[in-house]
């Protein structure tokens, strides 16, 4: 007869650490004491009425299942973008492979790439796809933090991270705009990376889904276009964040043959593929948008957003590092008598009615002390929420 004394666990050991996503729990928080959400990066107003327009129009007709690879237009079409954005051309047949977001290419990607006990490089603060998707695949994260300058922007230690660099190696996470720091990586620095990359026979998976969120004076550069990064690179990006539809869940990873023909046959048995007339939609809405202007309007839009919330956070005292990409800016509680992150940010939420989220969530253990003063803010929000929020700041931080 079975032992009943010691039941067996109903949880896999992969997933046994993991929480839940530190979105769900502030959000929901938030929601408690209907506090202006300014932590989740989702953007709180519609989509250009021309990316609406193709969604209405590419739901006649295509219903069914779209190709392992994704429709044939957008890959067409993302191909064109990367001669445009990149000088190089690629394969819209053998370079590209349409996913569920950037997460699910995340995921796919390190399925597809990591064997058990390889390590992973991971730049702090990150995405926290990146160490459940490493996890999940039996791989090791590793950790190596960017640190703040005196001149406000963030610095990353290459001597630390050559330290962390063993025969067991395989991969290193990079992504650029950098999500939450808003730090847009230097040609300088991509070249440091990537001569180790190459000296260490390293793969890297670039993640650039704000690579159209980037500010006056600094450049987005993608990794794979230095000399010999294309072979060992996988570049994933999505519709989300430039056209404000988190919610369709259309990105793409572009990589050479090689990496490609890896990554569909993990993505085969992930989703096989995502959603046919959304695939077109941001087919038609790229398409558009090398003509139409709308990428120099979004920058221009996001910049105007992200002065407005820096000024607010340096007018109460949460010094911000003023980002040079994406739609987070982190503040600083250090003048706030708070003993970390989450305090901080509970403090917000409860008594200020403006939360925000934790960044320590973002960090390995060993590092969550460096985010202890640090906050981040999303500022793609209308003007209405930012103004509130501007002013409920004002009224318990300034007094």
């Amino acid at each position: 007869m079975a032992d009943q004394s010691s039941p067996r666990p109903i949880k896999a050991e992969r997933i046994a650490g993991f929480g839940t996503t530190v979105f769900s729990v502030w959000t929901r928080l938030a929601q408690q004491h209907n506090a202006i959400n300014l932590g989740q990066g989702f953007p709180n107003f519609d989509p250009p009425a021309f990316v609406m327009e193709a969604a209405r129009q590419t739901l006649e007709g295509y219903q069914q299942y779209a190709p392992l690879g994704g429709m044939p237009r957008l890959r067409q079409v993302l191909a064109q973008q990367a001669k445009k954005d990149w000088g190089r051309d690629v394969n819209a047949n053998t370079e590209i492979t349409v996913t569920i977001g950037a997460t699910e290419g995340i995921y796919a990607t390190i399925q597809a790439l990591i064997n058990p006990g390889d390590e992973v490089i991971l730049i702090e603060p990150f995405y926290d796809s990146y160490p459940a998707s490493i996890t999940m695949a039996g791989g090791v994260p590793r950790y190596v933090p960017l640190r703040p300058t005196e001149d406000k922007g963030w610095s990353l230690d290459l001597d630390e991270l050559r330290a962390l660099i063993t025969p067991k190696t395989r991969m290193l996470v990079l992504n650029t705009p950098h999500n939450p720091t808003g730090k847009c990586f230097t040609r300088q620095e991509l070249q440091a990376l990537a001569d180790i990359c190459i000296e260490h026979d390293l793969l890297v998976l670039s993640d650039e889904v704000y690579d159209k969120l980037v500010f006056e004076g600094a450049t987005h550069i993608p990794i794979a276009t230095l000399d010999g990064m294309w072979e060992r690179t996988v570049t994933l990006s999505s519709a989300g964040k430039t056209f404000s539809v988190t919610g369709w869940k259309i990105g793409w990873a572009i990589a050479s043959p090689a990496l490609t023909d890896a990554i569909q046959m993990a993505h085969q048995w992930i989703p096989f593929c995502g959603i046919t007339p959304l695939q077109l939609a941001v087919a038609e809405a790229i398409e558009a948008s090398q003509t139409n202007g709308y990428y120099d309007e979004l920058r221009q839009l996001y910049q105007g957003k992200r002065d407005q919330l820096v000024a607010i956070l340096r007018e109460v005292g949460l010094d911000p590092y003023v980002p040079e990409g994406t739609y987070f800016v982190i503040g600083n509680t250090e003048k706030l008598d708070f003993d970390n992150d989450e305090a901080a940010c509970q403090y917000l939420t409860e008594h200020v009615g403006v939360a925000a989220i934790p960044p320590s969530h973002f960090y390995s253990d060993e590092h969550k002390h460096l985010a202890k003063h640090f906050l981040r803010f999303a500022f793609c929000k209308d003007d209405e929420t930012i103004k509130q929020s501007a002013e409920r700041l004002r009224a318990k931080l300034t007094t």
